[in-house]
């Protein structure tokens, strides 16, 4: 680069987590190779046993995503047409999409203002007599209020599953995402704290028969030699992924730290800075371990600083600039604009920056410089 065009801040650079590890992954690559297993088998057992541990969960079943988590663990809990699933507005796709796809109502709810998680007092007046399932998310590395979402979901004897796509680590009041509901779902895509090398998912549960199903559904429903008791799918879990995925566990917890240390790093900046509070809103920790698969602020105009960051060669996102009521696939749950305000306003003021645990300190600075001189401070 020339001197007076300096290099761009990634917003998440895959490449200076894997060149470390390189030797060690390829060589867990050629040991599938050479196995010649590639679906399942004992690389995705000892996963299994592995993340199973990693969470505190009795069980963990490997499936295809994270997608493919959130479809079988409701299909395991009997959710089909005609039921009802309890879900926040403020969430990717699939929260709700594996819903619709058994033909099962997302009744979804609005969120929190802080943390952008399902909001509990949200929950009771959605309870019908369809409700099945309540699946709060656990957003952007940070865990829902579990303690109210149980006592709600208990009252009513209702099974809970958690989309912990984003959180695997993740801790409120010391029990880690996945292990409080009836089923949890872990999401092992690349950009994720734990990224495999492409697609990959687990559900994790303590309840021994759900495990078998899970396990089931994931293979057609087949308990062996073509015998289908279930109608399940192809959910599996390939070996390569899970060789990979073995590897880098190892150090999450190092990565996990990493993040955390740069979501420090932010606050102190933006202090320093003179933004927050005030000018922008920082992420707020509650009731446990914040895992920040992303940092993400909240701010006015946005898609002004967006647009500034672009120009400037700053790596950031949006997550999620239209919330799930409005997206046309579901026209037919009769939402409006201002049905759930506090998702609706998020989805116009929430802005990620690069937080991966190698961004080095000098982009950080670099981001918070960039951002106060958009403010002009």
């Amino acid at each position: 680069m020339t001197a007076d065009v300096p290099a761009p801040v990634k917003f998440l650079d895959l490449r200076a987590q894997f060149e470390p590890l390189r030797s060690k992954i390829l060589e867990a690559i050629h040991e599938v190779a050479d196995s010649q297993q590639f679906i399942l088998g004992p690389k995705v057992a000892e996963l299994e046993k592995a993340v199973a541990a990693y969470c505190g969960a009795a069980h963990a079943v490997g499936v295809s995503s994270g997608t493919d988590a959130l479809l079988v663990a409701l299909m395991a809990l009997g959710v089909g047409p005609g039921d009802e699933v309890i879900t926040p507005a403020f969430s990717f796709f699939a929260t709700a999409g594996c819903i619709a796809r058994l033909g099962a109502r997302p009744v979804l709810v609005d969120v929190e203002p802080e943390t952008y998680n399902l909001a509990p007092q949200q929950i009771e007046p959605a309870i019908t007599d369809r409700t099945k399932v309540i699946m709060p998310v656990h957003l952007f590395g940070q865990c829902a209020d579990m303690t109210a979402v149980m006592n709600i979901a208990d009252a009513h004897r209702l099974p809970v599953v958690e989309d912990a796509a984003q959180a695997i680590g993740a801790e409120h009041t010391g029990r880690r995402a996945g292990t409080f509901g009836a089923l949890g779902c872990l999401s092992f895509f690349p950009t994720k704290n734990l990224g495999a090398f492409g697609e990959g998912g687990m559900i994790t549960t303590n309840d021994e028969a759900l495990a078998e199903r899970a396990r089931l559904l994931r293979h057609h429903g087949d308990r062996g030699r073509y015998d289908h008791v279930l109608v399940g799918g192809n959910f599996r879990l390939e070996a390569i992924q899970a060789a990979v995925l073995l590897v880098k566990l190892k150090y999450l917890d190092d990565w996990t730290a990493k993040r955390q240390a740069n979501a420090a790093r932010y606050n102190t900046l933006f202090a320093e800075a003179g933004l927050a509070p005030g000018r922008i809103r920082l992420p707020v920790e509650r009731l446990g371990r914040h895992t920040y698969n992303q940092y993400v602020i909240e701010l006015d105009r946005r898609d002004d600083l967006a647009a500034f960051l672009t120009k400037h060669r700053i790596g950031h996102s949006i997550y999620y600039p239209k919330p799930l009521h409005l997206q046309p696939c579901f026209a037919d749950l009769a939402h409006k604009p201002g049905d759930f305000p506090v998702a609706e306003r998020a989805c116009t003021r929430v802005l990620a920056l690069p937080i991966y645990p190698e961004l080095p300190p000098t982009d950080a600075t670099r981001v918070v410089q960039t951002i106060r001189t958009f403010f002009g401070t």
